[in-house]
This record gives C-alpha cells, structure tokens and sequence, in this order.
C-alpha cells in the first residue's frame, strides 16, 4: 500500500483557507469590500516581491537589497517628475538605476565571490543612504501632477478585478514562463541545483548569477512604481520596515526550497495569499507592531525548519535537496 504523501503546496493552500474562512467569521470588517480591496493591493505588491525573490533563492541566493530597488529607483522617478522632467525619462532613468543595482550585486557575488546575503545587504544600504541623502527632498516623495495617468498602474480596476491584481499576474506568467519554458529558466535551476555540474555542463553560471539579480532588481521596481501608484506617494523609508522579511516568508513559506533548484511561481501565489491574510487579519486585530514581528519571526522560524527537514543534507553533492 503506497502511503499517503501530501505536499508543501498542498498544506499551504489548506492552511491559507482555514485562515481565511476563520478570519472571514471572527474578525468584523475582514470580509467588507474596502477590507478585501486593501488585502488584494497589499497581497499584489508584496507577491510581485516574492517573484523577484524566488528567481534569485531558486539559483541558490538572496537579495536583502529588494526593498532598496522597491523604493530608491521609484523614488527618483517621482522626483524627476516633481522637478519638471518628463514622466517617460523618468520611468526609464527608474529601471536603468535598478539595472545598475543588479549588475553591482550580480558583479559582488559572481566574480567578487562575496556571498549574496553580505553582498545585497551592503548594496541595499548603500543605495538606501545614497537616496535619502542627496536625491530625495522628503521621507515621501510625493505624486505630481506630471505623473497624471499613471495612477492607472495601481489603482481601478479592470473587468472588475483590481489593477494591482492585474500587475501581479502578469508578472507571474511572465515570470513562470521564463523559469518553465526557456533555456534560461533551466539554466537557473541547474545553477541552484548544483552549481559545479552546471558549470561542468557548459552553463556559465557567472552570467547567469549576474542575470538573476538583474531580473530581481527590475521587478522590484516594477512592484515599486505600483506601490507608488497605488499610495500616490513613495515612502522611502519602506527600507528602514520589516517587508524584506515578509518576501522572505512568502518564498519559504510558500515551499521555495532556501538550497536553491527548487520551486516556483505557484508557490509564490500560496505563500503570497497565507502571508497577506495573516498581516492583514493581525492589522484588524489591532495587534502591536512588536507583535506582528514576534509572530512572522515564529512563522518564519517554523518555516526554515520544515524546509530542511523537507529538504534534508545530501551529504554527496554537499547540498540540501531529497535524497
């Protein structure tokens, strides 16, 4: 008798509905309209970040600087705007800065070899200190009437569904087809798989780690002109907040193995819609902030531990992964 096997995803998706249906009955204003419109735009930006997150964790790394490429690249956009430049130059000024930040980050880890969680981390306050300091005239940099009809991007809705939704599913089959059906996407998880039989196969995993925090970088200033769009502001500070450890619980919640070559956009989605509703459930609760954080740094506890145990030590790749 073949014994019952249940998957990651299939224990997030349960746990996801039980959340909800709970919260949907002992929580008033959960299940209102505004309340479901607010959850779908927050649960959007913050999925849009766990894509980013997931190509560079499935290639076997991490971006700490994701928050910083969410809100510096943005914010300068905006500025530009406020300063009388054009709103087109703007948004490509955006994504050529956060292009940069790939290629630095990229350039730190595969051919400096700084391990990623070090390299992103400095880059990420680097690019933070560096935007607060001589680029933005405020904390929040506000909308401009330059920026008239871009509000579009994050707010309305269309055929009845939320623009950010709408975002957040294009960037999910964009990024599902290119981790799923091109030989990039293959490389990528040959590279997290096991980077010495990449190598030895004739993928060239310098360029490759280059490219994944390229990718990282410029959908998180996708998620961040969004974010702004939706809020009619950018908040810079956003760097200084915890969401970098909320994209990381969406990936490893989600079942993103952290050894890399593993995992993929529908995990993302899961660990998107258990996340969103637990922070959006405690915010109606009215939980304090130092609350919050307790309760993600359990669930973010409890989630790298089952991921080694789901993943366990292959002692002869000197990996993690099921042996």
């Amino acid at each position: 008798m073949k014994r019952l096997q249940i998957s990651q995803q299939e224990i997030v998706l349960a746990v996801f509905v039980a959340l909800f249906i709970a919260c949907s009955v002992l929580l008033t204003g959960f299940l209102t309209s505004d309340n479901m419109l607010t959850l779908m735009q927050n649960v959007a930006v913050l999925g849009i970040l766990g894509l980013a997150m997931s190509i560079v964790v499935i290639g076997r790394g991490i971006d700490i600087s994701l928050i910083a490429a969410l809100a510096v690249p943005p914010g300068i956009a905006l500025q530009m705007v406020l300063d009388g430049q054009p709103l087109a130059l703007a948004i490509v000024v955006a994504f050529l800065v956060a292009m940069v930040i790939g290629l630095f980050n990229g350039w730190l880890i595969a051919f400096a070899e700084i391990p990623s969680i070090f390299a992103t981390l400095a880059s990420g306050l680097l690019l933070a200190g560096f935007g607060q300091t001589f680029i933005f005239d405020l904390d929040v940099v506000p909308w401009s009437d330059g920026m008239a009809g871009f509000e579009k991007l994050g707010q309305g809705t269309f055929v009845g569904i939320p623009m950010p939704v709408i975002m957040f599913s294009l960037a999910a089959i964009s990024v599902a087809i290119l981790l799923r059906t091109t030989r990039w996407g293959a490389f990528i998880y040959a590279l997290g798989d096991n980077p010495d039989t990449a190598r030895a196969t004739g993928v060239k995993t310098r360029p490759m780690i280059v490219m994944q925090y390229v990718l990282a970088a410029l959908i998180g200033c996708f998620a961040g002109l969004v974010l702004a769009s939706s809020v009619h502001s950018m908040p810079t500070r956003i760097f200084n907040s915890t969401l970098i450890y909320d994209v990381i619980l969406v990936v490893v919640l989600g079942g993103i193995g952290l050894s890399g070559g593993r995992g993929g956009v529908v995990n993302v989605i899961l660990g998107t819609l258990l996340i969103g509703t637990m922070l959006n459930g405690m915010t109606i609760m009215n939980m304090p902030y130092s609350v919050q954080n307790l309760v993600k740094g359990i669930v973010l506890l409890a989630a790298v531990i089952a991921d080694s145990f789901i993943n366990p030590r292959n002692e002869e790749t000197s990996q993690q992964g099921d042996i």
